[in-house]
């Protein structure tokens, strides 16, 4: 697609710095790794809100004006899943068995899932089977439902982009976010199973990857008829505590061709083909072991960096000087004391911001142990250091 240079409406060619909002080049210059620059403020998300309110906060209140985060400078693209490959249609859900305390249920995904009878959420669920077990099970249940022609995955197309495209006269970053390979693997076969079919059946794999494929490539094509997109973001969670769940030969396999080629024609449509496509890999656990394994792919963003799983943002900055890097803040220390939380952010903000291209937030959700008190002290710090 051509770029005249003329046109600077953020979709075929970049709108001008001056008339960006205080806020969008505050993450632009995120994304620059600009040295210095002031941190974009935001956070990972809330699992205690329900204390929160216990300890006061009214259930209206504004959690950015609450916490000093800036207004969004990021638009998200969606409809490509994010934990669960994303079916059209899904599954149906309903209730398969009665275990006295517990139950377990088809879900949206088509997984069965052991629940506590009558409760959904505040705990880890178990997965006790998974819609794809062959090729037969994989066509009969799954593929006919990543059907990229599917008219219903663009019934509000128009509103959708029309939204978008506001969002880019603005100079905010796009960004396409899609599940992961190995996400979606592990959502359709199960986590255990997924490592005894790369090598006992690796074409169920390969087809289950180039229907993720086309799938992607054909939603992400129909969202660059209106957008220059600036970010692929994959939600991934391919680590655990001690590294990666899958090898560095079955990702290189299984995932990173799929990958190359999807950002390759990604790049090939844009309306301004000079912009920078920036690549994000989020996955919670150790990470470092994976790192360079997505830099062969042109990673140059990563989250969130979990510490309970020897993550380290300041070590990882060093290492890397020209990868951006959310997230990294212990949220244990956050259920501590104002002592315990000052000395971990001094250890981490002040070379970060010197460094330049990170964004400070909880390493996952901040869980409910951490107090109302205690989060607000946080956050009070990180608008000190932070600029």
């Amino acid at each position: 697609m051509e770029n005249n240079g003329m046109n600077r409406d953020g979709i075929h060619a970049m709108v001008p710095r001056a008339q960006m909002p205080e806020h969008v080049r505050k993450l632009r210059d995120t994304y620059a790794i600009t040295p210095g620059a002031p941190f974009y403020r935001k956070e990972f998300g809330f699992f205690t809100l329900e204390r929160w309110q216990a300890e006061g906060l009214s259930p209206e209140a504004d959690l950015a004006r609450e916490f000093g985060f800036d207004p969004p400078a990021l638009h998200h693209l969606n409809q490509l899943g994010w934990c669960e490959a994303e079916f059209e249609p899904s599954f149906e859900v309903k209730v398969l068995e009665d275990r006295g305390e517990h139950e377990v249920e088809q879900d949206h995904a088509g997984r069965h899932v052991l629940y506590f009878k009558g409760r959904r959420n505040g705990f880890m669920p178990e997965y006790v089977d998974h819609p794809v077990k062959d090729l037969r099970s994989w066509e009969e249940n799954c593929l006919w439902r990543l059907n990229p022609e599917s008219t219903e995955r663009f019934s509000d197309l128009d509103a959708r982009m029309a939204e978008a495209r506001a969002c880019a006269a603005q100079g905010m970053i796009i960004c396409q976010n899609l599940i992961g390979g190995y996400m979606y693997l592990r959502s359709l076969i199960g986590p255990a199973e997924l490592l005894y079919k790369t090598c006992e059946d690796p074409d169920l794999v390969h087809a289950c990857m180039r229907a993720w494929f086309d799938l992607a490539d054909a939603l992400i094509a129909r969202h660059q008829e209106y957008v220059t997109i600036d970010e692929i973001f994959f939600a991934e969670d391919i680590c655990y505590n001690c590294g990666a769940l899958i090898s560095p030969a079955m990702m290189r396999e299984f995932l990173l061709p799929y990958y190359a080629e999807l950002i390759k024609r990604l790049r090939a449509r844009q309306f301004d083909p000079d912009r920078h496509l920036y690549i994000q890999i989020d996955t919670d656990g150790f990470s470092d072991p994976v790192i360079p394994i997505y830099r062969e792919i042109g990673m140059d963003f990563m989250s969130p960096f979990e510490v309970a799983s020897n993550c380290d943002v300041v070590r990882t900055g060093r290492e890397y000087p020209d990868l951006i890097i959310s997230g990294g803040i212990d949220k244990r220390v956050l259920a501590t004391d104002r002592a315990t939380i000052d000395r971990h952010l001094e250890r981490i903000l002040p070379p970060m911001r010197e460094r330049g291209g990170y964004i400070p937030t909880s390493d996952h959700g901040v869980p409910e142990e951490v107090s109302l008190d205690n989060y607000r002290y946080y956050r009070e710090r990180c608008l000190e250091m932070g600029g």
